[in-house]
């Protein structure tokens, strides 16, 4: 029997539009908050601390939120995030429309979206592999992803834009979002029961549980220690050096600017091409072993985009590169992330899932500031020239490591999902 597509899937589609709502909503926030800080204090130092508490509260809470995604139903915790995100934004809107916004209700704003999306992000995770069958899990996957770039492409702009109106707007968008997404997902009728456990919810066993499944699969070790850890720390600092350059030390907007606007149409170009690419492959390629060329692929145009900015600085031409490395990094992503999603056992799923973006997360914002003392004391050519080696290193390792050419192993066949 043909499974039912994913345009006619009742429970993906609701689980696609309620995170497009929260994920728009987010990014219209994610301008507002430093912008709504700069209005109220004048300080960059204290709207640059909204980003640094952001991601400190993402890191310190993403491990335990894959133990709770685990571990309650994650319909009901998706829910559950959302309406702790509609009181947070509730009380900012509160404080825009009195006058005064205190900078501590604005950080602690800021910690408490990075903690909930740290649980609701596996909880999604897990909802859409009992939602979908495994042969869709990759075409959904791609969806999610392109649902992902199409908010972080209009959210910046958009709230930009509403806060230039009013500081309320943007604020009040994302808790219409909110509400939107939370309405979505009690519509769903599919239900992701976690399996029963005993013992302390965040034991030491429990929080490296992911982390212990991936480095018990050469492929997804391999794949997560370069693409993940080394990739993601070279790629941030090429990508905040180039933007240096193309707006010629922060004097010229539009070269910036094209520097951006390019780099998010190409990670949307990537999530739309992801679903076209897997149906032209074959099965060999669609059940993992195509993922760690694609890899490959990826760093390997990253590595000759730095090469090419050795040589150049057109801001069109380094709009351009940095829009096709984004595309091709963005379908491998897409790849690696549901080639996970598939072989995590069904009760480990967000573990797993919080694990790799722990991982992942945890060097990248160094990239940038090693990327800046690089250009600082060696200069543009010098910088791209050793970006692109290291580059280069970590895409010769992805094509040539053994673990990477034999695949990922066999996954394990997933628990039934109770609807109802």
């Amino acid at each position: 029997m043909e499974p039912t597509s994913l345009s006619r899937n009742r429970d993906f589609r609701l689980l696609w539009v309620g995170g497009l709502m929260a994920s728009l909503g987010s990014q219209l926030a994610s301008i507002a908050l430093p912008l709504l800080v700069l209005r109220e204090t004048g300080s960059a130092a204290q709207a640059g601390a909204i980003g640094t508490v952001s991601i400190g509260a993402l890191l310190l809470t993403m491990l335990p939120g894959g133990v709770i995604a685990d571990r309650i139903e994650r319909r009901r915790l998706m829910r559950v995030c959302d309406v702790g995100s509609l009181l947070a934004v509730t009380a900012l809107v509160i404080a825009v429309l009195r006058g005064h916004t205190p900078l501590p209700l604005v950080l602690l704003v800021a910690a408490a979206g990075a903690l909930i999306t740290s649980a609701y992000g596996p909880a999604a995770g897990g909802l859409l592999r009992a939602v979908v069958p495994r042969e869709q899990v990759r075409a959904a996957s791609s969806r999610m992803q392109a649902r992902g770039a199409a908010a972080r492409l209009v959210g910046p702009i958009a709230g930009g834009a509403l806060f230039a109106w009013h500081p309320v707007l943007p604020f009040l968008a994302e808790g219409v979002g909110l509400l939107l997404s939370t309405v979505c997902v009690a519509l769903m009728r599919t239900r992701s029961v976690p399996a029963a456990r005993s013992g302390a919810a965040f034991s030491r066993g429990e929080l490296t549980a992911g982390l212990s499944f991936i480095w018990r699969q050469p492929y997804l070790r391999t794949l997560l220690l370069i693409f993940g850890l080394g990739m993601n720390f070279a790629f941030s600092a090429l990508m905040f050096t180039t933007l240096a350059v193309a707006s010629d030390g922060g004097r010229s907007g539009i070269g910036g600017g094209t520097v951006v606007s390019c780099t998010a149409a190409g990670a949307l170009a990537g999530a739309l091409l992801a679903p076209r690419l897997e149906a032209r492959t074959g099965p060999r390629a669609r059940s993992g072993a195509g993922d760690g060329r694609l890899v490959a692929l990826s760093c390997w145009a990253a590595a000759a985009t730095a090469g090419v900015l050795v040589l150049t600085r057109i801001p069109l031409l380094i709009g351009l590169l940095c829009a096709v490395c984004m595309c091709l990094s963005t379908v491998a992503s897409i790849g690696f992330v549901s080639g996970m999603l598939l072989a995590a056992p069904p009760d480990r799923i967000g573990r797993v899932q919080s694990a790799a973006g722990f991982l992942s997360t945890l060097v990248q914002p160094f990239g940038p500031l090693v990327g800046g003392a690089l250009l600082g004391a060696l200069g543009g050519t010098r910088t791209f020239a050793l970006l692109a080696l290291a580059i280069s290193l970590c895409a010769a390792v992805v094509t040539w490591a053994p673990p990477v050419r034999r695949g990922p192993a066999p996954a394990p066949a997933p628990l039934p999902a109770p609807a109802g």
